[in-house]
């Protein structure tokens, strides 16, 4: 297969030729996610009890990063209307098992809805997840947006890809940098990051370049040290998350030609011990139209949820999302290599 050949001009043209690109990965002699999983014992993944609602409200977002699997940014349009906002609300109303609700985007907090979501949730009692770039709290706008997320105790994830100024600014855009440190202050002095608070702050590394990310527990304690030194911020947790051959990573992965070699690592250093705590196995993902997939990386590949299941939030049981068979694909690869993958850092 000629993989410069299933390029449309500088994007990829849909998600459908981004399967064909990443089914090319059976030129790697290991082969397709489905025989490595049979190899090691594993049967057809399936979902356990779950515990999750992941919601992407949208594409909007007012970064452009080169490793981002949504492909967000300022000219997209996508965005969750009010009815869908509501069925998901619905939903969790009526699924008691699940405990959290992460929302994500884009930059979930465009979203028009994204407030009302965070009420409606916490008077539910749940914990609420704000997948956050940072950037977003210094908008015009959106300054008073700390001030709320304390206010109703929600759980931060923010990206931060490095703890120097030149890594981080490769990766986001020149500039994010500084402005994620001024936000990270913010949230600092209204009690994020601090032990005695119970809020949570939680930074985000993604390797730049095409590396897996390194051990999670010491990067901690490095990213630690330099942010304290550096700039005086504290932050709750350290999470890696390995860079998804998808969307605008995967474009940039074919403009240098180094989509197989990058496959060839993933697929190496595959992983059988991550399987059981793979994120898909304990939530369901809702994209902005409230369309149901097993993860936020098959929602960007337009995979949606076993076709014998309700596919759209309004019509969805919880009983009947428990124990679905998970559609898999060669991405997956992504969260089981090295010590795994998942919204919360690594598996293993």
């Amino acid at each position: 297969m000629n993989l410069t050949l299933l390029r449309s001009g500088n994007e990829l043209s849909s998600p459908k030729r981004q399967l064909q690109i990443l089914g090319d990965a059976t030129l790697v002699q290991t082969g397709r996610f489905e025989s490595q999983l049979s190899h090691f014992g594993h049967e057809q993944l399936r979902s356990g009890p779950l515990t999750t609602l992941q919601v992407n409200v949208g594409r909007v977002c007012n970064q452009t990063c080169s490793h981002c699997h949504v492909d967000a940014g300022p000219d997209r349009r996508e965005s969750m209307d009010r009815q869908t906002a509501e069925q998901v609300i619905e939903f969790l109303t009526r699924s008691p098992s699940i405990r959290t609700l992460d929302i994500t985007g884009g930059a979930p907090e465009m979203n028009p809805n994204f407030r009302w979501l965070v009420e409606q949730a916490t008077q539910l009692g749940l914990e609420v997840i704000d997948r956050c770039n940072l950037t977003i709290l210094l908008a015009p706008g959106f300054t008073d947006l700390p001030e709320f997320l304390a206010r109703h105790r929600v759980t931060v994830i923010a990206s931060l890809p490095c703890y120097l100024e030149e890594n981080c600014d490769a990766q986001r855009g020149n500039g994010v940098f500084e402005k994620s440190i001024r936000a990270i202050r913010t949230l600092n002095e209204l009690g994020y990051g601090l032990p005695e608070s119970g809020l949570a702050l939680n930074l985000v590394y993604n390797p730049v370049g095409t590396g897996l990310p390194p051990d999670q527990q010491k990067l901690e304690r490095d990213y630690r040290e330099q942010l304290l030194a550096r700039h005086q911020i504290h932050f709750t947790q350290l999470f890696t998350i390995t860079n998804m051959p998808i969307s605008r990573y995967l474009d940039d992965l074919l403009k240098q030609g180094k989509y197989l070699s990058y496959m060839e690592k993933l697929i190496e250093k595959f992983n059988p011990g991550t399987v059981d705590g793979l994120m898909c196995r304990s939530l369901v993902s809702v994209d902005w139209k409230g369309f149901l997939f097993d993860c936020d990386f098959n929602q960007m590949l337009d995979m949606r949820i076993d076709q014998g299941l309700p596919q759209h939030i309004s019509q969805a049981q919880l009983s009947e999302l428990s124990a679905r068979r998970i559609q898999t694909a060669n991405h997956c690869f992504g969260c089981t290599a090295g010590c795994g993958s998942s919204c919360s850092g690594t598996i293993s």
